[in-house]
């Protein structure tokens, strides 16, 4: 090994000297990570079945034309599209595979993904590498640092790397990682895996269950940001739950924050591309609702738990894959007051707990002002809608 390490940087050996002994066992196998003592699993997760919880992990799915964060659906690489990009020379299986090259001599590469678990659970991670020095880890939920396995070489042939970790108490996502080592060339990866216990889907809602005399304001897309909107939210210090795509977010990041800056408001997943889900696999759908979740958090910096499908369209796989993003809620509506409408998905006015359905257009202040106007006759006060679905 000493031979191979004499290309590398000098002040780059420790660093890799440090992350070399972890492995108990060297190259001769996978790091594991013991379960916490006195960490058992949860009835659900001994009884659910194994799944792969990852995100996009054969590299198969192209990128949105919305997507605003890299050319890698699922993952952030830190180099963007110039270090990383989709390949389909020689994949390990099927017709793409991840393709990295590490832009200078002060990148790794690195490519991340976050992982919903569950609390105290077991998990195996594995992908196939090709390449020098590849490693894959699994940081920022575990329940004590753990070893990454890696490689010194493939040989330029596809190797397996399988780690395992355990999430910590109270954790409920983990940042997934595989990356490469200063100066040592371009890398591959494909068919990753974080093999598990599967998570329970989400709860379908079309309103809340409560008594309390309240209801909820809800404002979708947010393509169209008017001044007039912004000015009856902050003067009837309305609780505002505002579901925009996360480009439209990107445009104007400062007008969402002043729009939800009273207290009960909050930022959440409407998807990447407002596409109807029902129309896409399962795997599709997660990429959907991960990539919007983790745009949405680098923006506003805290994590969406409630998803709005586009459409108020979804299925089964809906609720699977939004729970697979660490969404609790799918959310629609029982009453419309977009566009000038008055709409009440039930008999006579706004009930408690009725979910209202805005968007982001240019009759957005007069379609709130009518929604509190409705809520008024009803006796009901607008709520924040995260603090309820907890």
């Amino acid at each position: 090994m000493s031979t191979r390490l004499s290309t590398l940087g000098a002040g780059r050996l420790p660093a890799l000297a440090a992350s070399a002994g972890l492995l108990v066992a060297g190259l001769a196998g996978p790091a594991v990570a013991a379960p916490s003592a006195g960490a058992a699993p949860t009835a659900a997760a001994a009884t659910a079945a194994t799944v792969n919880l990852a995100t996009n992990p054969g590299f198969e799915i192209p990128a949105s034309s919305l997507a605003d964060w890299g050319s890698v659906p699922g993952w952030r690489c830190s180099g963007g599209p110039a270090e990383a990009a989709l390949t389909t020379a020689a994949p390990h299986s099927g017709a793409s595979a991840l393709a990295v090259t590490p832009a200078g001599d002060e990148s790794t590469g690195e490519c991340v993904q976050t992982v919903s678990v569950q609390p105290g659970t077991t998990y195996t991670a594995s992908a196939w590498v090709r390449g020098k020095f590849v490693f894959l880890g699994a940081t920022g939920g575990t329940d004590r640092p753990t070893a990454p396995a890696w490689t010194e070489s493939t040989n330029g042939g596809w190797q397996k790397l399988t780690t395992r970790f355990t999430a910590a108490a109270g954790a409920t996502t983990v940042k997934l990682s595989v990356h490469g080592w200063y100066q040592q060339g371009p890398f591959a990866v494909d068919d990753v895996r974080v093999d598990g216990p599967a998570l329970a889907p989400a709860t379908a809602a079309a309103s809340v269950p409560t008594s309390d005399k309240v209801v909820f304001f809800t404002v979708d897309d947010g393509w169209q940001t008017t001044p007039e909107a912004e000015q009856v939210i902050a003067a009837n210090k309305l609780p505002i739950t505002a579901f925009p795509l996360p480009m439209a977010a990107a445009n104007n990041p400062d007008y969402f924050r002043r729009v939800t800056a009273a207290p009960g408001s909050s930022i959440q997943d409407h998807s990447v591309s407002h596409t109807d889900l029902t129309t896409l696999s399962p795997a599709e759908q997660q990429v959907e609702i991960c990539d919007a979740r983790d745009s949405l958090t680098r923006l506003f910096g805290t994590a969406p738990t409630v998803f709005r499908p586009p459409y108020f369209a979804w299925n089964a796989d809906t609720l699977q894959a939004a729970a697979n993003c660490g969404m609790r809620t799918v959310l629609t509506a029982d009453a419309d007051f977009s566009w000038g409408a008055s709409n009440i998905w039930h008999e006579g006015t706004l009930s408690p707990g009725d979910v209202v359905l805005m968007h982001w257009t240019d009759t957005l202040a007069d379609d709130l002002r009518r929604a509190l106007a409705a809520a008024e006759v009803a006796g009901l006060k607008p709520a924040g809608l995260a603090s309820y679905l907890r």
